[in-house]
């Protein structure tokens, strides 16, 4: 009775030991750091975007159309009150912080990646024999390995 349950200890600790091997390949796995790595940076790209949207943008409209806040609007019907002016500003802020990241952060990366592209690829030179499947100049008549005629 008493190795019984030595043997159950044995087992439980060997199935926790093996457990925890699991979880730190998991952990080490390069994707499950990546992704860690996104989410934080993520988080902090979008707290940038939202300040860039409430402390510029949005006073910036507020100021030329003389409305900094919607939230108060609203409308009744058979006594119910439909607060739309809340919806306005959530529409609002949204489109604003969509144009942000397109115009401060889209159109910058993509012309640094194509500023970063090379011309169109160069012609090729060579071309494949259909015979042996060689390498051959591309103004080769016949395969230099297997004399077959090249067109």
């Amino acid at each position: 009775m008493n190795e019984n349950i030595k043997s159950k200890k044995c087992v439980n600790l060997c199935y926790n030991i093996d457990m925890l091997k699991e979880f730190k390949q998991f952990l080490l796995r390069g994707n499950v750091v990546d992704l860690a790595v996104g989410v934080v940076i993520g988080a902090a790209f979008g707290t940038v975007v939202s300040a860039l949207v409430s402390d510029l943008l949005t006073p910036f409209i507020a100021a030329i159309a003389k409305v900094p806040d919607f939230s108060r609007l609203f409308f009744v019907i058979n006594g119910s009150k439909f607060m739309y002016g809340h919806f306005v500003n959530a529409i609002i802020s949204f489109i604003l912080v969509a144009s942000a990241v397109f115009f401060f952060v889209v159109k910058p990366m993509n012309l640094l990646v194509s500023r970063s592209k090379k011309g169109p690829p160069a012609d090729p030179t060579t071309k494949k024999c259909a015979e042996c499947l060689s390498e051959i100049p591309i103004e080769a008549k016949r395969c230099a390995h297997c004399a077959q005629i090249v067109i």
